[in-house]
């Protein structure tokens, strides 16, 4: 990059990290962490469940995708609006009269401390991964871009995030969040206009050639559950919203954070529905970069992924001074979704293995120390696991699929205890454990049995389905049996 680009990204990136620390004052008690007093409003709110939805992983991929295919992924924003509006009619009340800034406190309620424990631990395994991963695919991009050493820019992102969400608590992380969701879409949309200006013939040449070469296509819309079809990847999103907007701790927390149970409402739908229109936004980008490069022969080098060819075009295409901005723009998204994972990480593990009584002398010194050191623990492990990456990242990806496997089971059991409430302990358990085993099943037999005498017995759907199907055995076995206790009982 340009000295100017430099100038501008640094300049974002100590400006985020001082207006995020400026929340320091107030930020003295347990209740403002976790929870700002709950006097944020709900305009930064929907914008912080917006960028907490998008990282930088969705803000290359999708291009990515619809450059090397077509528009599939769209299936899944079309879940959202669904998922959203369960959220308003169903979770937000739901977490708004538990009254707890922990989203599993209303599980432990439901089926003891069994079932927190379980979806706290996968949950904060999942957090960590999530922020080691966008940690080091931010810092492979700088590196690329700057030549910087990739540790140090991991340590000194990593040590940024951290900063100003160990001091600034929930407020500093949704502010900065609502920044960061502002800068990431005008940054979008910058690139958008630039694409579509920059065609030799014109914009209309870039819907000629994407309409020609099916770049418009939602794909497949046959029956077919072993491929990445239309009706599979909804399916698949209706599943993992529902779990992000009913289970997940960085959704909820924002419900809590506001005002009434009316502003929460209107904060998740609002924050939902924005991603539907930003999704089609990056994956025109991705079209129209097929577009542009098909027209420019020659302008892309030979062999670029999929994946690099938005960044190629930030770094090479675009004008000094929006290079910087586009990049500040991809950091945005990173830096948000980590700074999202580590105050959540800290709210869960003050509220759900410290119960400290407010009414205890120095309970609020102790929430607070035990709320900085949690945010301190989950960044320096999140900076370690993105710098194991750099030369162990088969044996982390190994991880990261095992915590999925098992935070698939999340989902069902949220679903077991809020729509059935015969269902007891011992049935929720063993729904619990054989949705696991689904999963398990669909996500690993692929990878290990092919080649061998148990090849037969691998899973015939595409690994989407996982969940969808972990969620389903789930219930089923938990409310059977449950069903079958009852009537024994009865009888008896």
């Amino acid at each position: 990059m340009s000295t100017v680009d430099s100038v501008i990204f640094i300049g974002y990136l100590l400006g985020i990290v001082l207006f995020g620390s400026s929340f320091y004052r107030k930020n003295k008690s347990a209740e403002a962490f976790t929870l700002g007093n709950q006097q944020i409003p709900s305009w930064v709110i929907s914008l912080s469940i917006f960028a907490t939805f998008v990282s930088s992983i969705s803000y290359l991929a999708l291009p990515g995708q619809a450059y090397l295919t077509n528009w599939n992924a769209f299936a899944f924003s079309l879940s959202i609006p669904f998922a959203t509006l369960m959220a308003v009619k169903f979770f937000v009340p739901l977490y708004r009269s538990v009254n707890s800034p922990s989203a599993y406190t209303y599980l432990e309620k439901r089926f003891g401390p069994w079932a927190k424990v379980y979806v706290s631990v996968m949950y904060l395994l999942t957090q960590l991964m999530r922020a080691g991963t966008i940690l080091f695919l931010l810092a492979i991009m700088l590196n690329a871009l700057l030549d910087w050493d990739i540790v140090t820019i991991i340590v000194v992102t990593g040590f940024s995030v951290m900063l100003y969400s160990l001091l600034g608590g929930i407020q500093a992380v949704v502010w900065t969040d609502a920044i960061q969701a502002i800068i990431l879409i005008g940054g979008a949309l910058v690139c958008m206009v630039t694409l579509l200006v920059d065609m030799p013939e014109g914009p209309g040449q870039l819907f000629q050639i994407a309409a020609e070469n099916q770049k418009f296509s939602l794909g497949d819309f046959g029956t077919s559950l072993t491929g990445s079809t239309f009706w599979v990847v909804l399916i698949y999103g209706i599943f993992i919203n529902l779990q992000n907007y009913g289970i997940d701790q960085n959704y909820i927390q924002r419900y809590m954070t506001s005002s009434s149970e009316k502003e929460a409402k209107k904060s998740a739908l609002f924050g939902g529905l924005l991603y539907v229109p930003v999704s089609a936004m990056f994956l025109f980008i991705g079209t129209a970069l097929f577009s542009y490069y098909t027209a420019n022969p020659g302008l892309l080098p030979a062999g670029t992924p999929a994946d690099k060819v938005f960044p190629e075009f930030i770094v090479h295409r675009l004008p000094v001074g929006l290079t910087g901005f586009l990049i500040a723009s991809v950091f945005a998204a990173g830096m948000s979704t980590i700074s999202t994972s580590i105050n959540s990480s800290a709210t869960v593990i003050l509220t759900d293995y410290f119960k400290l009584s407010p009414d205890n002398p120095g309970s609020n010194r102790k929430s607070m120390r035990i709320l900085y050191l949690a945010s301190f623990l989950i960044s320096v492990f999140s900076m370690g696991i993105a710098i194991a990456m750099i030369n162990v990242q088969s044996a982390l990806d190994a991880w990261w699929k095992l915590a999925s496997i098992f935070s698939g089971g999340m989902l069902g059991l949220f679903l077991l205890g809020f729509l059935s409430k015969m269902v007891n302990n011992a049935a929720a358990i063993v729904g619990v454990v054989a949705g696991v085993l689904v999963i398990g099943w669909m996500s690993l037999s692929p990878i290990f049995f092919p080649g061998t005498a148990l090849e037969p017995y691998t899973s015939p759907f595409h690994s989407y389905l996982s969940i969808v199907f972990g969620t389903i055995a789930i219930f089923i076995v938990g409310f059977f049996l449950s069903s079958l206790a009852y009537k024994t009982i009865k009888k008896g």
